[in-house]
């Protein structure tokens, strides 16, 4: 069985997303949560909050056991950027791209072996 929880539209660029996402892939749920609490990144938080969320989908909507979960597939997609505009010398401009991510956890049962 599938559970999957997404979070939308976060604040940060989606190549430093993936740096906290690729130390969590694969892992067991709750040892997963464990690794994103101690990570130095800002986005850290924000997939230790959706972790979470994806087992207590599991325990609610599935009635699954949430230590059971295991990380099958988390990656974290481009969202819509905020453009900017700073002042440049001679009258020019230069342009600022403000990166945006989604971000999907997908996890699986695993019988305890």
């Amino acid at each position: 069985m599938e559970v999957r929880a997404s979070l939308k539209d976060v604040r940060v660029s989606p190549r430093k997303a993936r740096l906290v996402a690729d130390a969590v892939r694969g892992k067991r749920v709750v040892d997963a949560i464990a690794i994103a609490r101690f990570l130095p990144q800002k986005t850290a938080h924000d997939i230790e909050k959706l972790l979470k969320s994806v087992a207590a989908n599991a325990e609610n909507n599935y009635d699954l056991d949430p230590d059971a979960l295991w990380i099958k597939a988390i990656y974290a997609d481009d969202a819509g950027s905020f453009r900017r505009f700073k002042a440049k010398a001679r009258g020019r401009t230069g342009r600022i791209l403000r990166r945006n991510c989604h971000i999907t956890v997908i996890a699986e049962n695993r019988e305890a072996r």
